[in-house]
Formats: C-alpha cells, structure tokens, sequence
C-alpha cells in the first residue's frame, strides 16, 4: 500500500495474485500497519504481494432484481457463478448481485420541481409480488429539487431522474445503490428525524397455534430458537417463513451444512405462496455461506441479510429476517478474533460477542418512512449450542437480548408416542 493512502477500519482491499484479486476487509489499524481478514482462499498469498485499496466500506448493491436471488455472504449471486465458472466456487471472482442488462419499467410518483428529503420515493417498479420504491439516497444531507425525470423501461444503472442538491450541483439518479453492511440504513434518517421509530404493538401471526397463543413474536420484534442439532430449528423456520403475515423473506443460511440449504435452496421454488399463489421463492432472497465457504464470508453473511432487509422496510414493507445460525456466526467471530490475538473472553470468544449480538438485533424494529408509510423488520435467530446446552455464551447473550424464546429439545423432538392399543378392539 503506498505510504501517502490513508488507512480505514472496514475498508475493502484486493490482494493482487497475476490475474486474481482477492478480496478482504480491514480489521483494524495500528499506525501504518493494517489487519486484514481475506473472504477466500489465501493459498499463495505472500510477503510483498501489492494490496489495493477501494475507499469503500463493505458494500452492498440495493435495487430492483434481488428478489428471487440465492447470493452469497458477499451478494455474489451463486447462480451466475454456476453458470459461468462451474460448480466449484472460483475465488478472485467479483459479480454485481443484481442483473445489469435486465429492463425493468419505471413509473414516476413525482414532478419536476417537487422538493425531496433522503428516502422519500421517486417512482415505482413492479418486482415480483411487490412494488419496489425507487428513492432518494439515504445519504443526502438536506432536501432537493426534481429537475427532470423520465418514465419507461431501463436498465439498473440507466440514468432515471435527476436533483439538484443544496449546493446547486446536479446529479442523476439511478435505480442502483450501494450501502455499507454494517452501518444500519436508517441511522442518519433517525438523527434528522427524517424516519420515526416506533414500539412494535402488532403480532407477527405465524399461523403456528403454540406460538401464537403462548409464545408470541412482535412484528417489527425479535427472536430466537435454540436447540440442539436435529430439533426441528430448520423447519420451525420454515413454517414461520411460509405462513407469516409478511411480505419478504429474508434468509441467511450461515455456517450450516450444505445438505439443509440445498434442501431450502430447493424446495422454496416449488412451494407454493399462500399469499400470492405464485412461488414463495417470488417474494424471498436466500443468503448462502454453508460451514464449507470461507468463515470470513460467514462473518459478513448476517449483516448482508439485515441490510438488504432494512432497505425493503424503507419501502413500507414487513420483512422477516431469519438467521440460521447465530453460533456459526459467533463461531466466525471466535476464529478472527484469534488470529487477531484479541484478549479472549467467556469459552475464548471475543470479549465483545455480547455487543455485537445486541447491535445485530436492534436492527430490527419498527419506522414510519418518509412517505408515512409504515415498515418493519422482525429478527429470528437460530441458535444451536453444542450438546443443547442452553448455559453457553452465545445462547445467553441472544436470551438477554430477543423478546421471544422458543427453546426446543432433542428429547421431545425424537421422542415417539405410542396409544395404548386396548384388546377388546
């Protein structure tokens, strides 16, 4: 890296191997030294190999065309690697997560001249099931001005409309953005009062009788379900992700074996919507990073997920967030933080496991967007303790954070009931 570029945390990097850039991230900084986790195979990486800086947080591609998609924990999208590299993932490659030659047709919802704040909807475009809102950026400091805008069929990266900002410069606007993961999408909103959180008082009815009636979960609130390998986590999730009153399914298969999310992968096209009567798969986007994909990328995976499901809560719209599971995630930051040579806490994982459990689920919740319409963002996390031991870090760190407990146990779950047969019959 030369001398004179300025190093920042959660910045990405390539690694410059011939032809393959490897992609990384830093950890942290110490003077003129950077710690950096590379999200693939690292075989042949050496002393003296060139590093390139992209002043970019870890990002993410927002917009029409995620719908439907199977991405990995980077939002590369697993089909088109398929079909373009073969079936073995290829490390160094780098795609756009969203179809750039893919038209998609746009309706305006505003005038020229008409005066806009950051998140505010420009026009609308039919995705599957949905409505997706073409918006300000999050990022825009003040309001701006319409100052043309068309209406039609385009691509993502086809210019739509343009503003002019407050410093009277003009720019033009996209359906593509780009935000960084680990920055939560309505922090700036929330500090100018742009959005408005609100107490999640409506129940997420899952359609389940026993969790309904005894074990409810908020719409907009936060859950988990711990139990030990074999209990029934990964199909409770998936009744919860069929029948729920929601309108997006968001889920990040992090760190499990590859044989269950082949089976999600799977069985979600084929299954009907009960909503829509169209494919459940229409209106979900599955984030796939299985035990067997760099631990780094499973690191990144559950940030990708809560922040492509923060943008279709901007839209007005009730997402349902399932993490499957926290423990690989936590086991992700275990393994890094020792690289690292972090001070270790409670069963060597890092000191600050408990922070940052709390800060992935307080990113769900409930806003009232720009436009006043009301979205939301319900969190359900799997967690699978070793031997179904609930008194282990990560399972008490997730109790002490998340409203809503739906423990299961291997004992029940294989247990086998058996009516007495009377002999008079």
């Amino acid at each position: 890296v030369d001398e004179n570029t300025p190093l920042k945390k959660n910045e990405v990097g390539y690694i410059c191997l011939g032809n393959e850039r490897l992609k990384a991230e830093v950890l942290r900084v110490r003077g003129r030294t950077a710690d950096m986790q590379v999200f693939e195979d690292t075989e042949g990486v050496h002393t003296g190999d060139r590093v390139e800086l992209s002043d970019e947080m870890l990002s993410v591609d927002l917009g029409p065309g995620l719908l439907g998609q199977v991405l990995d924990g980077l939002a590369n999208p697993l089909a088109v690697i398929a079909r373009e590299y073969g079936f073995f993932l290829p490390r160094g490659v780098d795609l756009p997560s969203m179809d750039r030659e893919k038209k998609w047709t746009f309706t305006p919802t505003v005038s020229v001249g008409q005066r806009l704040t950051a998140g505010q909807p420009l026009g609308i475009v039919p995705e599957g099931p949905l409505e997706h809102k073409i918006m300000v950026p999050f990022n825009e400091p003040g309001e701006v001005e319409v100052t043309w805008i068309r209406e039609g069929s385009f691509g993502i990266d086809a210019p739509l409309a343009g503003i002019r900002v407050q410093e009277g410069r003009e720019e033009a606007l996209t359906m593509r953005r780009r935000w960084p993961v680990r920055r939560p999408i309505p922090e700036g909103l929330l500090r100018r009062r742009l959005v408005e959180r609100l107490f999640p008082v409506e129940p997420l009815t899952t359609t389940q009788r026993i969790i309904d009636t005894f074990f409810p979960i908020a719409r907009g609130g936060t859950a988990c379900i711990p139990g030990p390998f074999g209990a029934g986590k990964t199909v409770l999730q998936s009744l919860v992700a069929r029948y729920s009153t929601i309108d997006v399914v968001i889920i990040v298969a992090c760190g499990e074996r590859a044989g269950e999310v082949v089976e999600t992968i799977t069985e979600y096209p084929e299954t009907k919507d009960p909503r829509t009567g169209g494919s459940l798969m229409d209106r979900t986007i599955i984030i796939c990073n299985t035990s067997s994909m760099p631990v780094a990328a499973r690191e990144s995976s559950i940030y990708t997920g809560v922040t492509l499901g923060e943008y279709y809560r901007q839209m007005g719209y009730h997402v349902l967030v399932i993490a499957d599971s926290t423990s690989r995630w936590a086991q992700a930051m275990w393994e890094t933080s020792g690289r690292m040579e972090e001070i270790p806490g409670e069963e060597a994982f890092p000191a600050y496991l408990d922070s940052a459990i709390k800060s992935i689920y307080e990113r769900a919740g409930v806003i009232r967007c720009p436009d006043g319409s009301i979205g939301s963002l319900t969190m359900i996390g799997t967690v699978s303790p070793a031997g179904g031991n609930f008194d282990e870090p990560v399972t008490q760190a997730t109790l002490g954070t998340v409203k809503t407990f739906l423990g299961l146990s291997a004992d029940r779950a294989y247990r086998r009931f058996y009516p007495a047969i009377d002999p008079l019959i």
